[in-house]
């Protein structure tokens, strides 16, 4: 393998991690392992495994047409453009205020802001947060946006695992209890929960299109176009990081909250400070830097690249249904980057409104989103597998019989699921 191609062509997957380490792993797992111990890691496990597919088509795409998924949805016809154009406008303000919520509350917790004035500070912290962020997008846009995640990504990844290891001497994996008698995913407030933590692990089907973004960025920064096989290698690096990482903070709830029986921690600045404080509490008070870095830098890498890639994949929607293309390996328009200015503003504003109004609530606005999210993923990933197996797609780059196995069993995954939450709503 050449170096320096590997090197010009890493980026979009760790975005893709960067994307996924967030809510759904420092949230959902940490939730998910507080609650049943070990129990539920089978779901977290069998998530990423179903999901899989549909986002390397994205990565896949790209790299075998030059275009981004989203042109590939309007040669589908406007009425699949217009769809994911009202999807994502529908999902993207709570999830953007969710997870500025959450990063807010972490940084809160690091400075003190609420500590020092007796108040909750969150959502002040929240809009310097979301601020920040909308602006060094529009100041530096891709290169500044992958400089960074690497950076932060690194942060987390060795702050993660320096925690695990450590929980490993608090509470031995195989020491920690078996879930509770009466605990069960499939009904009451265990179902809602299984469905949510489903719903984001990794992330959203949906959010597959901004690999095929980010990755024709990636090749307008460089001026390299890697080949199909380099592309995907360097996608897998990033989605099977974020699988081991949720497995990771899975397990720090199980050895540290579900085995001391902690409750899990609600509320924005209550969250974040109990999070970090049980886990330093049980670690030893040389582990606060760690866990406390780890928790803010994969929340803080997360609010950058869901900015950037809603900002994108809107700018995207929008052009295409003017028949515009919306990307190519040689980048963008400095028309298209003013409507991504102008996009990325609206977005960072409404998301604001949203944590106003939920100033003290990270739970509903997760629930809220991830549920959402979870809803239309059998019809996003459908069409992801239909672009990548229609004819016109380049016969050579079309995924082999075994993925297209996986594919299959993993839409019948999120069908069943899909079902399940309908009868969750209608019981």
């Amino acid at each position: 393998m050449n170096l320096r191609h590997a090197l010009q062509t890493l980026g979009p997957g760790i975005l893709f991690a960067s994307t996924a380490i967030g809510v759904s792993h420092l949230v959902q797992s940490t939730r998910a392992g507080a609650m049943a111990g070990w129990g539920l890691v089978w779901v977290v496990a069998l998530a990423n495994l179903a999901k899989y597919p549909f986002f390397e088509f994205g990565s896949r795409y790209a790299s075998a047409t030059g275009t981004s998924l989203i042109d590939g949805y309007r040669k589908m016809g406007r009425w699949a453009a217009w769809g994911f154009l009202v999807l994502t406008v529908l999902t993207c303000f709570f999830v953007l205020g969710a997870i500025g919520l959450v990063t807010a509350a972490f940084l809160d917790n690091l400075i003190g802001v609420s500590a020092t004035t007796g108040n909750n500070a969150t959502p002040w912290v929240a809009f310097v947060v979301i601020a920040g962020s909308t602006a060094l997008l529009s100041w530096g846009a891709y290169t500044a946006l992958d400089r960074l995640i690497k950076l932060i990504a690194g942060v987390l990844l060795i702050g993660t695992v320096v925690a695990f290891v450590a929980a490993m001497f608090h509470t031995a994996p195989m020491d920690v209890p078996p879930p509770p008698a009466d605990f069960s995913p499939w009904t009451g407030a265990g179902l809602a929960f299984l469905i949510a933590l489903v719903g984001w692990m990794p992330s959203a089907v949906d959010l597959a299109s901004w690999n095929s973004i980010w990755t024709l960025e990636r090749i307008a920064e460089t001026g390299y176009r890697p080949t199909l096989r380099e592309t995907l290698r360097e996608f897998n690096l990033g989605y099977w990081i974020s699988a081991g990482l949720a497995v990771l903070f899975l397990g720090l709830g199980a050895m540290i909250l579900y085995a001391d029986q902690t409750e899990f921690p609600a509320g924005t600045a209550a969250f974040a400070a109990g999070i970090v404080d049980i886990y330093t509490e049980a670690l030893g008070t040389w582990s606060r830097p760690f866990i406390a870095s780890a928790a803010f830098s994969a929340m803080l890498g997360t609010i950058i690249a869901c900015l950037d890639g809603y900002t994108r994949s809107l700018t995207a929607s929008v052009l295409t249904l003017r028949n515009s293309q919306t990307r190519s390996t040689s980048g963008v328009s400095q028309k298209s980057r003013r409507l991504e200015r102008r996009i990325g503003t609206s977005l960072a504003a409404g998301a604001l409104l949203l944590i106003v109004a939920f100033p003290d609530d990270i739970k509903t606005l997760v629930d809220i989103a991830t549920s959402l999210s979870f809803a239309v993923a059998p019809f996003v990933a459908a069409a992801n597998w239909w672009l990548v197996n229609s004819p016109d797609f380049p016969e050579a780059a079309r995924p082999s019989r075994t993925l297209n196995i996986l594919s299959g069993t993993g839409m019948a995954f999120l069908v069943g699921f899909g079902l399940l939450y309908l009868a969750h709503l209608t019981s």
